[in-house]
């Protein structure tokens, strides 16, 4: 059925649900002409409704505990078996997307401008779409530490009474320097400039002012110390979220600057609540909002999430705003290994996949997205899009939660090789009920998070960062067990929706034979969706190398 036309130019679709009964109901989806008519099969069973199939509207649908519920922006609504729901879309039909920006990409924000937000768009065509921004690469390194090398930035000195005061004074100057890389696509360097100057002011002022505070003694060294981390990772994303505003502008893009750092304001407002305020009144078919990847909040977001708060205030505004898709823009696009390592010839990207493979590349650190961050989009019942700037033409990756590919293949080598194993042997360990529950205990007590682990009658062997062992929790380990073995190691993943096939195992351990790479310790759940197999660390590129190829570049259906 058809509505009539709504007034002015807006766009109204109708959505009845029929009177409930234990057996199958239609829903019918009725709108304008010049919108495709969409008819979905729906079975409500003891007031439980499966949603099959909804496209092209902006707004999401999802089951809680029964009830058909829709999120919208600003809060959800939940429909009995009553129910009709009128549901306003803007101008044009346009889905509202939600995309993220990363650090080497903002770095190349010429390319993000010509592939990201141009495209082949008209003029005016350009909206609808909310960007969270990360730091240029390298700038959060400079703030806080290196994440990989652990290189002490202004955040290490700080926390050491060192010189952070020059420290800060170094990063202004390379900020200055990033604002220059812009000019020719349209920054206007002065105001850029007096920006990024003055946020660096405000923070050293904090950053003195805490360090009084330290000095006195008085208060909880830790809170300042966190405190202090909040302040310095907020200027990365500022910074760029300011820079990018002012190039749309000048590129005749309305744009709006959404400042989550809370700088200008002393409120007491959770990262949700920041947010919601924040985001409320924005008119999206009318102006592309670009958002700092970080938000102040009373519970800290570096205390929840240290180093992956970008993607989780990404996550937060997809939800917030109910967005049809939440897109992630990266250097490469989610493939089927590293191509640092295999190739970008031979990295096959990844088409579709769900949230539990997801899950297990972080888990290894081949991020998709941080498991943090996706667990509300899951939840919410959006898509996630995995795309590469420099390849703005491929659909990318869709992460889904309930895809599972058509036939049993490998989608994606993964792994590293910054790990270690750590051996637990005890012979006093067999048929002792709760001994592994002693050994985490003292793993939490170091903050210790485990990648693998695997268990034999008198040993558990696990598999960690090799960042997180410490000298401490070795020692502890070796004052209550018999014996503790420390190896460094490399872990090798082989991963996929759809790998629980008679002879997919056997087939990579074969090739890791022929390759003459030993396997130490092997590790599947039953759901059988991440193999895991510790190896020799030289063996590992040569291991990644050799399966990609077997298996995901010439694959063989099992």
């Amino acid at each position: 059925m058809f509505l009539p036309k709504a007034e002015s130019d807006k766009r109204i679709a109708y959505l009845s649900l029929c009177a409930p009964c234990l057996c199958e109901r239609i829903f019918f989806l009725g709108c304008e002409m010049g919108f495709k008519q969409h008819i979905f099969l729906c079975v409500l069973c003891e007031f439980f409704v499966s949603l099959l199939a909804l496209c092209n509207e902006s707004t999401n649908f999802f089951i809680s505990q029964g009830v058909l519920c829709v999120s919208k922006f600003g809060g959800v609504v939940a429909l009995d078996n009553k129910a009709i729901l009128c549901i306003l879309i803007s101008d044009g039909g346009l889905m509202l997307t939600v995309e993220k920006i990363g650090g080497v990409s903002m770095s190349k924000f010429q390319d993000v401008l010509k592939n990201i937000i141009l495209g082949n768009r008209k003029e005016g065509d350009y909206y609808n779409r909310i960007f969270v921004v990360s730091a240029y690469a390298d700038v959060t390194n400079w703030l806080l530490e290196h994440k990989k090398t652990g290189e002490p930035g202004v955040y290490v000195k700080f926390a050491k009474q060192e010189s952070y005061d020059r420290a800060l004074e170094e990063v202004l100057d390379k900020l200055l320097k990033i604002n220059r890389n812009f000019i020719d696509i349209g920054l206007d360097l002065e105001i850029a400039d007096n920006f990024i100057k003055n946020r660096i002011q405000e923070a050293r002022n904090y950053l003195h002012n805490m360090a009084n505070v330290l000095a006195s003694g008085y208060l909880d060294r830790d809170s300042i110390l966190l405190a202090a981390r909040e302040v310095l990772a907020s200027i990365g994303e500022a910074h760029s979220a300011f820079n990018s505003v002012n190039i749309l502008e000048n590129n005749n893009i309305h744009s709006t600057f959404v400042d989550l750092c809370g700088f200008e304001d002393s409120e007491l407002l959770s990262i949700d609540e920041r947010i919601h305020r924040k985001l409320k009144g924005i008119d999206f078919s009318k102006t592309l909002a670009v958002v700092t990847g970080y938000t102040k909040g009373t519970e800290g977001i570096m205390r929840e999430f240290d180093r992956g708060y970008s993607e989780v205030t990404f996550s937060k505004v997809a939800v917030e705003v109910g967005a049809k898709e939440a897109v992630i823009h990266k250097e490469f696009h989610l493939s089927s290994a590293d191509p640092k390592v295999v190739g970008e010839d031979k990295a096959i990207p990844v088409g579709f996949t769900n949230f539990n493979v997801a899950d297990q590349l972080a888990d290894i650190g081949m991020e998709a997205i941080h498991p943090k961050a996706s667990k509300p989009i899951e939840m919410a019942g959006i898509n996630i899009r995995i795309k590469s700037t420099f390849e703005p033409e491929h659909e990318g990756t869709l992460i889904s939660k309930n895809y599972v590919g058509e036939r049993s293949r490998v989608e994606v080598i993964s792994g590293s090789d910054k790990v270690v194993v750590l051996e637990v042997h005890d012979p006093l360990m067999v048929g002792e009920v709760g001994a592994d529950l002693e050994i985490m205990k003292i793993f939490k007590k170091y903050k210790v998070s485990y990648i693998l682990k695997a268990t034999d009658a008198n040993s558990i062997s696990m598999v960690i960062w090799e960042k997180d062992l410490s000298d401490d929790l070795v020692k502890e380990l070796k004052e209550k067990y018999y014996r503790i073995t420390v190896k460094k190691v490399a872990v090798l993943c082989v991963v996929g929706t759809n790998i629980a096939s008679p002879g997919i195992l056997e087939r990579t351990t074969k090739l890791l034979a022929d390759n003459k790479v030993n396997i130490e310790c092997v590790s599947q759940s039953l759901q059988q969706v991440n193999m895991q197999f510790v190896i020799n660390r030289k063996d590992y590129n040569k291991a990644v190398v050799a399966l990609n190829d077997a298996l995901c570049v010439k694959p063989i259906a099992t």
